[in-house]
């Protein structure tokens, strides 16, 4: 557990987040969960400042009830660690259950295992509580913005793309391969179609970190820290092809740059 004391969750001086509210004036919808009630009730008076409409937990199967019954909850924040049911099992059992409310893990916890057990398990992004409140309402804005509808387009856009054997919906936001859906997350999504809008062509670490986490947000240890979220990215997204075509081969690396898609 992590105190707000210990917590540098809160607003910088002298700063104003972005409001993270909709475009229709409907405050973002933002589940909290943590078994520290200090920290989760003053993060909760700081997101309802930003905007925000939370709704807050002390423990992982109050959440789980909750979330189980409404589709109103657009994003969801998530302790690494509670007693009798983690931030991690919450996850799970929405997964397995066909929940896909976004989730963000807000920890004290500095482990890049951890970091990437919860993005294969089907989290969006893991924040160290030591974050900035302006780092975290920049991460709900941008997932948040990413499941709403788009607006109509003005000009006429097309509706699919086909890459050989792939097909991308992005009406629907939906990947299939030789006619078989690939269960990509919206962000696995996004990754896809930036590498297959361009085939042959590189798409940087950064380029790849940028278009997940919003331009230089800065995670992991070091500068070049963002390097092994990508990957871990990357990793999950061939996976999910793979068990859709054992021999999917299409996401190639760049060594120490990125990836890129093979049209071969």
């Amino acid at each position: 557990m992590t105190s707000v004391r210990e917590s540098t969750i809160a607003p910088a001086p002298g700063v104003v987040a972005d409001s993270p509210r909709h475009r229709g004036g409907r405050p973002t919808q933002l589940v909290l969960v943590d078994d520290d009630d200090e920290f989760r009730e003053s993060l909760s008076l700081h997101l309802t400042d930003e905007g925000c409409a939370v709704t807050s937990f002390s423990n992982g199967n109050a959440a789980l009830d909750y979330l189980l019954w409404t589709d109103i909850a657009d994003v969801c924040l998530l302790d690494w660690r509670m007693p009798i049911m983690s931030g991690l099992e919450v996850l799970r059992e929405l997964r397995r259950r066909q929940v896909m409310t976004p989730a963000i893990f807000l920890t004290g916890m500095r482990d890049d295992a951890c970091e990437e057990e919860a993005l294969r398990d089907g989290a969006v992004d893991f924040i160290n509580k030591s974050r900035r409140l302006s780092v975290l309402v920049k991460r709900i804005e941008l997932i948040a913005e990413g499941r709403r509808p788009l607006p109509p387009a003005e000009t006429t856009e097309p509706a699919q793309m086909r890459r050989g054997p792939l097909e991308l919906r992005f009406d629907i936001n939906r990947a299939t391969w030789h006619g078989r859906p690939v269960d990509l997350t919206l962000t696995e999504f996004r990754i896809l179609t930036r590498l297959a809008s361009r085939p042959g062509i590189d798409a940087s670490f950064r380029d790849i970190y940028d278009l997940v986490h919003g331009k230089d947000f800065r995670a992991g240890d070091g500068e070049e820290g963002y390097r092994a979220n990508v990957r871990s990215f990357i990793k999950r997204v061939r996976g999910k092809f793979r068990d859709v075509d054992p021999d999917f081969d299409r996401i190639h690396s760049y060594p120490r740059f990125g990836y890129r898609w093979s049209t071969t």
